[in-house]
C-alpha cells in the first residue's frame, strides 16, 4: 500500500485559502513555532485532520512554511509556556501598500501577524516512517 504525503506550494490567494482550509483545526505546541529571522522563514508544525481522504481517517504531522517574512508580531502566547497547544481557526490575509499581511488566527483569541513583501508559503506533509 502506497502512502501519499501532502505537498502544496504557493504564491497566490487561491492557494492560501486552499493551505488555510486544509489546516483549519490543526493544533500546534508553542515550541513547534519558530521564526528564523536570519532566513526569513516561519515555521509552524502542525497536527492536522486528514482532510484529503473521504473518510478523514487520523490525523498528518505537516510543517507550515511561510517565507520572505520581515517581521512577525504575535498576541495573547505566552512563549514561556512551550507545551501549550494551539489550535489553528483560521489564516487570513490583508494587503497593504507595500506588503501583506497574514494572519493565523488561534483558539483563546490568540494571533501571529507575517509581515511579506510577497506571498510564498507551502503545506509539506511529514512522513511517519
Amino acid at each position: 500500500m502506497s502512502k501519499y504525503l501532502t505537498k502544496i506550494l504557493g504564491n497566490d490567494l487561491e492557494s492560501l485559502r486552499m493551505i488555510a482550509a486544509l489546516s483549519s483545526g490543526a493544533k500546534v505546541k508553542v515550541s513547534n513555532i519558530k521564526y528564523l529571522a536570519l532566513n526569513k522563514v516561519f515555521l509552524l508544525s502542525v497536527e492536522r485532520m486528514n482532510k484529503e481522504k473521504q473518510q478523514h481517517d487520523g490525523k498528518i504531522n505537516s510543517i507550515l512554511r511561510f517565507d520572505f517574512i520581515s517581521t512577525v508580531k504575535s498576541k495573547n502566547i505566552d512563549q514561556s509556556k512551550q507545551e501549550k497547544i494551539l489550535v489553528l481557526l483560521s489564516i487570513d490575509h490583508l494587503k497593504n501598500v507595500d506588503d501583506y499581511e497574514i494572519t493565523l488566527t488561534f483558539n483563546n483569541n490568540a494571533q501571529i501577524v507575517l509581515s511579506s513583501d510577497t506571498l510564498e508559503f507551502r503545506l509539506e506533509d511529514q512522513s511517519n516512517i
